[in-house]
């Protein structure tokens, strides 16, 4: 394992017009070099050491915003002679990055080939193809195909994928023009813009976990355990399961589907249509259960059971996009009620959506929710930013992470903070959001006590080995 350096930055690179910093484990002067040439560009020194509370580590910020020329450089402690990475500066440095992560979401594809025109060298065969047993109901089978394998194993999740379709389709909502350009993939069509063909195709699998019977959402759809690690997904051919309906599955369906009739509809007005519709069935199951118990694993099934002890911030979210995409004052009637009950209207994670709900009652005519919830939820949403802002201060990386916040899929955390102070850059105006928002970024992509980019494939030193089923079996190195 390689040392981390003592300099760190994103090793992507910043943007032009952005401000730009190292972490240094030195305070002092430093330089920072055109890796073309090798000469000095700028000289700068960095501020007063502070204590990163979360490393322990000792470590100064050295700020070199001054520098704009488009290029690539690395910096260089003048008295230790240490150096950075190196990275780019230029208008659009995180592109391909972008590009990389939303194309990522293609090789999660269950149920299909994937072929070396779109996969490169990591192609696999098509996977889960046989009909899934309704947990409970051996007799009872179901088209469980498609959709996108979940976070280093196979199993398919209804409630993480509404969280993962809905920042997507957020993303494009809000910045159009960051998905213009084709990736390209096999459904590109030069219409429709590859984020919403590859959103349409976890929807099409979300569409089948709505139970024909009740119009409730199944759990989930795995098997009884994970597979080994080394497995490949078109060997994993034990049973599949459709695990029991839930609400807050539920509750995940009707927003999503919602959403999504809102987003299709310039482009294709019969699925968009399937969506509402689905989404309106989900709700009528809600309305019908208001007190259905979450969900817990069988005692004989040991997949991911993405628990959840409140449904109330999930049938919020349904009320506010079904009010959204609908106006019906059921729907409006229904988000007034559940805002008043206690759950954070903030959060972004796949446990705690409220935030989504809220995003969605503001992105609405304040004539529609009516200023008084609008004035509550605007004030909820910037005292949660002004909080991670004075998370992220108090961090030597400028990361907005509590020391107990690293867990398992922290990274999670870190994105939906930025997604949380972006949103607010635009409520609010303040430049400072945003600025702190790209924080995230730089930690995410290098600017770190551990000295890695987290998105495997970009950086000079990007995480290896992650745990990803398909990456150990393949055998193939990135």
């Amino acid at each position: 394992m390689q040392t981390a350096r003592r300099i760190v930055v994103n090793q992507i690179g910043y943007p032009a017009d952005g401000e730009k910093k190292a972490i240094f484990w030195d305070e002092g002067e430093f330089e920072v070099v055109d890796a073309e040439t090798g000469a000095a560009v700028f000289r700068g020194a960095t501020a007063a050491p502070r204590t990163d509370g979360a490393s322990g580590d000792s470590v100064a910020a050295g700020d070199f915003t001054p520098l704009d020329t488009p290029g690539r450089y690395y910096i260089r402690h003048v008295r230790t002679g240490d150096r950075s990475a190196t990275f780019a500066i230029g208008p659009a440095p995180y592109e391909d990055v972008h590009r990389g992560l939303l194309k990522a979401f293609y090789f999660f594809r269950c149920g299909t080939e994937l072929a070396e025109p779109y996969a490169g060298p990591w192609t696999h065969k098509a996977c889960h193809l046989s009909e899934g047993i309704v947990y409970g109901e051996p007799g009872r089978r179901l088209d469980g195909r498609g959709g996108w394998h979940d976070a280093g194993d196979y199993g398919k999740y209804t409630v993480p994928a509404a969280k993962a379709v809905a920042d997507l389709l957020l993303a494009h909502e809000w910045f159009p023009d960051a998905f213009r350009k084709p990736l390209p993939l096999p459904e590109t069509d030069g219409r429709m813009p590859d984020v919403l063909h590859e959103c349409r195709w976890e929807l099409e699998f979300l569409l089948k976990m709505q139970d024909p019977a009740t119009g409730g959402a199944f759990h989930k759809l795995t098997t009884k355990r994970f597979p080994p690690l080394d497995r490949k997904p078109e060997d994993d051919l034990d049973d599949l399961y459709f695990l029991p309906v839930s609400p807050t599955a539920t509750g995940c369906l009707a927003a999503v589907t919602a959403m999504a009739s809102r987003a299709y509809r310039p482009y294709d007005a019969a699925f968009a249509d399937r969506c509402l519709a689905s989404a309106r069935r989900a709700w009528a199951w809600l309305a019908a259960n208001p007190d259905a118990p979450n969900f817990k694993n069988p005692e004989d099934v040991h997949t991911g059971e993405y628990g959840d002890d409140c449904h109330d911030d999930e049938r919020f979210w349904a009320a506010a996009e079904l009010f959204r995409a609908t106006g019906e004052a059921r729907y409006r009637d229904e988000m007034k009620r559940l805002a008043g009950r206690p759950f954070s209207k903030t959060a972004l994670g796949w446990a705690d959506v409220g935030g989504y709900g809220t995003i969605a009652c503001l992105l609405h005519d304040e004539a529609g929710i009516g200023p008084d919830l609008r004035d509550t939820l605007l004030a909820e949403w910037k005292s949660g930013a002004d909080r991670i802002l004075r998370t992220a201060d108090a961090s030597g990386f400028a990361v907005a992470l509590e020391t107990g916040d690293y867990i398992w899929g922290s990274n999670m955390l870190v994105m939906n903070n930025a997604m949380h102070l972006l949103i607010a850059g635009r409520l609010f105006g303040d430049p400072a959001y945003e600025k702190t928002a790209l924080d995230q970024v730089h930690y995410l992509l290098g600017r770190n006590a551990l000295d890695l980019s987290f998105v495997t494939g970009f950086g000079d030193r990007a995480v290896q080995n992650p745990h990803y089923r398909p990456g150990v079996a393949d055998g193939r190195s990135a």
